[in-house]
Parts: C-alpha cells; sequence; structure tokens
C-alpha cells in the first residue's frame, strides 16, 4: 500500500492531470484536496480528449473510487456540466464522491471576483474569474455556503435569504452592479443540490475507513506551489493551498497517512497570468515553446508565458513540499533546440543567490544564471525507455535531476498515456531510478 500526493513544482499547467491519470490505474481511490472550478486537468485517452475542471482525474478508470475533499470550492452547475459531459462518453460517475463539507461557490462569488479585478487596473492578480477568492474569503470569514446545507433546503432558504442581501449591497453600491433576485438562486441552487445528493458524504470517513483497509490512496492538488497561498509568488497566487502540506487539511487526514510525493515539472517552466517569471523568453524561442507544447489554459484558454527551466524554484518546490521523486513533463517539446538552458542561480544586486525570495519585489529583480545543455535534435516522441531516449536527452534529465537532488521517476513525452516512460512507480515500489536521492548518477 501507498498513499501518495501529486503536486505541481512550478507555477500550475505541469501535466499533473496526465500523471494522475496514470497513477489512478494502481490506486483504488483518488483525492481532490483544493483548488475550484479556476483548475484545469486535460487526459488524453486513446485520442479522446478530456478536460476535467473537478472532478478527479480518476474518474476515467470505473473501478477507482474518486472523492471531491473539503479543502475544494465546487460550483455545482459547472460540476453538474461535467457529469452529464462524462455520461455523454459513456464514463461512469457511480464512484464520484463530494464531501459533505466543501463549500459552495455562488453567483455573487463570481461577480465580485470578475468587478473587483477590473477594479485593481494595473495591479490586477490575474485571476480566472470563477469565484475562487471570494468563495474562499467567505470560507475564512464564516459565511460561506457548504454542501450539507445546499442539500438542506431549509438550511439554504434560511442561509442565502441574509447572504444575498448583504452581498447585493456590495455589488450595487461598490461595484455599481444589479443585484441578485435571492429566490431565483435558492431555486436554481436546489435543483443543483437535487443531482448532486447521491455523491454526499463524509470524506474524512471514507479516506479514514480506505486507509483502514490498505487501499492505494492518491491526493491529487490544482494549481502549483508556486501558487500557493502561504509559500508561493504572493499576492499573484491562488486562494488556497496547493502544496503537499495541503493534502492532509483539504482531505481531513493525519500527516502519518502519507507516504510519498511526486512532484511534477515540465521540462520547461510556464506561468499563467500576472507576476515575475525570471527565465520568462518573448520572441520566436518563446512561441516556438508556446506552440510545440500547446500552452493554453484549460479553464480559461489564457495563452501561457513560457521559459527555461527554473532549479531555484524546482528546489524550493522539493524543499516545501517534501517532494521524493519526480515527472519531467513535455521533454518532447526540446526536441528542436539547437541548445537548452537552465537557470541554476540567480543574481540579486549583484550577489548569487541558490534560494527562492519570499519578496516578490526581490523576485521581479532576479536575474537568472544559466548553463547552457546542447540539444539532441531529434524527436522523443516515439521512445518508450530511458535506452530509447538520445543520449543527449538522457544527459539533460540527469543534470535536472542532479539539481534538485530528487530522481526522476517519470518522463513525459507526449500527451497521450502510452507517451511515457515509467522508470519508478510511486504507488508500487522503485523499478530503478534514474538518479540516486543522494546525487549520485546511474548508468542507465
Amino acid at each position: 500500500m501507498a498513499n501518495v500526493i501529486v503536486i505541481g513544482a512550478q507555477w500550475g499547467d505541469e501535466g499533473k492531470g496526465k500523471i494522475t491519470d496514470l497513477l489512478s490505474k494502481s490506486a483504488d481511490v483518488v483525492v481532490r484536496y483544493q483548488g475550484g472550478v479556476n483548475a484545469g486537468h486535460t487526459v488524453v485517452v486513446q485520442g479522446q480528449t478530456f478536460k476535467l475542471h473537478l472532478i478527479p482525474s480518476g474518474i476515467l478508470y470505473p473501478e477507482t473510487q474518486c472523492i471531491i475533499g473539503s479543502g475544494t470550492v465546487i460550483d455545482p452547475k459547472v460540476l453538474i456540466g461535467e457529469l452529464d459531459q462524462l455520461k455523454e462518453l459513456k464514463i461512469s460517475t457511480a464512484n464520484l464522491m463530494i464531501s459533505q463539507t466543501a463549500h459552495v461557490t455562488m453567483p455573487y462569488h463570481r461577480m465580485i471576483d470578475q468587478a473587483s479585478e477590473e477594479r485593481r487596473g494595473d495591479f490586477k492578480i490575474g485571476t480566472t474569474g470563477r469565484g475562487i477568492g471570494p468563495t474562499y474569503a467567505d470560507k475564512s470569514e464564516r459565511t460561506g455556503i457548504r454542501i450539507l446545507d445546499l442539500i438542506d433546503p431549509e438550511v439554504l432558504r434560511e442561509q442565502l435569504h441574509w447572504t444575498i442581501n448583504y452581498k447585493n449591497a456590495i455589488l450595487e453600491k461598490l461595484y455599481n452592479l444589479p443585484p441578485l433576485d435571492p429566490e431565483a438562486v435558492i431555486e436554481e441552487y436546489l435543483g443543483y443540490a437535487e443531482r448532486l445528493r447521491p455523491h454526499v458524504v463524509d470524506c474524512s470517513l471514507k479516506i479514514y475507513d480506505a486507509v483502514q483497509h490498505k487501499r492505494n490512496i492518491l491526493f491529487e492538488g490544482a494549481q502549483g506551489t508556486l501558487l500557493d497561498l502561504d509559500h508561493g509568488t504572493y499576492p499573484y497566487v491562488t486562494s488556497s493551498n496547493p502544496v503537499a502540506g495541503g493534502a492532509c487539511v483539504g482531505a481531513g487526514v493525519g500527516p502519518t497517512m502519507i507516504d510519498r510525493v511526486i512532484g511534477v515539472s515540465k521540462a520547461y517552466t510556464t506561468r499563467v497570468g500576472e507576476g515575475p517569471f525570471p527565465t520568462e523568453l518573448g520572441g520566436t524561442l518563446g512561441e516556438l515553446l508556446c506552440d510545440r507544447g500547446a500552452e493554453f489554459g484549460t479553464t480559461t484558454g489564457r495563452k501561457r508565458r513560457c521559459g527555461w527551466f527554473d532549479a531555484v524554484i524546482g528546489r524550493y518546490a522539493v524543499r516545501i513540499n517534501g517532494i521524493d521523486c519526480l515527472a519531467i513533463t513535455k521533454l518532447d517539446v526540446l526536441d528542436e533546440l539547437d541548445e537548452i538552458k537552465v537557470c541554476v542561480a540567480y543574481e540579486i544586486d549583484g550577489q548569487r543567490c541558490e534560494d527562492f525570495p519570499s519578496s516578490s519585489r526581490i523576485f521581479a529583480n532576479c536575474r537568472p544564471i544559466y548553463e547552457t545543455l546542447p540539444g539532441w535534435k531529434q524527436s522523443t516522441a516515439d521512445c518508450r525507455t530511458l535506452e530509447d531516449l538520445p543520449s543527449k536527452a538522457l544527459d539533460y534529465l540527469k543534470f535536472l535531476a542532479e539539481l534538485m537532488k530528487v530522481p526522476i521517476a517519470i518522463v513525459s513525452l507526449g500527451a497521450s498515456r502510452d507517451q511515457t516512460i515509467i522508470v519508478e512507480d510511486p504507488i508500487h515500489g522503485p523499478k530503478r531510478a534514474l538518479l540516486h536521492p543522494d546525487g549520485t548518477p546511474v548508468s542507465v
């Protein structure tokens, strides 16, 4: 048995959906522990593309139990849309469970999110406008609506009448927006409640029972380490904790139940939205990475900013999350390059710095210090073992592993399930590591 957390080791969009889907084959339970519809996972199976925002990627395996945990915020309309989409595609959702204590995103959350972002002007954060921040704010303010409130008509009416009148004052007086009709919202959400009611469970209890029965449990987060509310590039962050520690809170389990943490990183770096990005590339090279990597957001369609691999944020992610193995994705995107740069440290006010700074102001002034490696100039898309890789591609992977002092367990070479090299199975134990944890390369 192994209970494994899959986290993004960059700014999100690292390909966690594919990695979660691959590992879900060996998992009995998959738990989504934070975030909302601001996240998106794209999974390609036998040429068919699935875009999921709330439902865990493990739903594509009919025997796997999938749980949307307490740390998530749920937009019922979007979730029902996903359920309907999967039904049309003949994918069973009978094993989907929703935590009764997860919070609900309401129409006023979306309206406030979008209006607030517009008001920020030059200081905008880059929010998706899906109401995630305001939903978490209400959760902290203790005025939120939880799933267990949603499925209780009497409680929902009582809470929403007060809350919507309160939010209407904000919408009208602060943002000059039209008020919401409480009765219309209540009736709409009572309809959602009936669709979701059969899936509602005590999330923590279900997971605890699975642990007691020695099931394999996979915990998947949304976004990435550098978007964490406490440990990311604040204020250009999300409103929850994507880091590994957030899995325990968002799923309702103790830390002693976690066995491994796998970090997912692209072979380069991307970022969507606002905020500093030291290795960002402009011009032809940035466009090449964007085009070859299909770097457009699953949720918003926004074009992602692209840059070289940043080992400083990689080492930071290893430290913050306790990562013990890595999945490197989109190696194939680099196939055409003559040379590839890796940021190994920053220059700050003339001084070399190998650690990630907490201040966004300082981070914005970091200049990357690069080491340059030769490209391999041949396709890796059909490689299925380490021996299939061009020697320079293998050297590149070894270099990344040496920099971060963590073994690489999985290498992804495309969107499809089969375009993957499994070096080590994080759930069922090691096969062989591309790099020992002490940093010593292994001959392959």
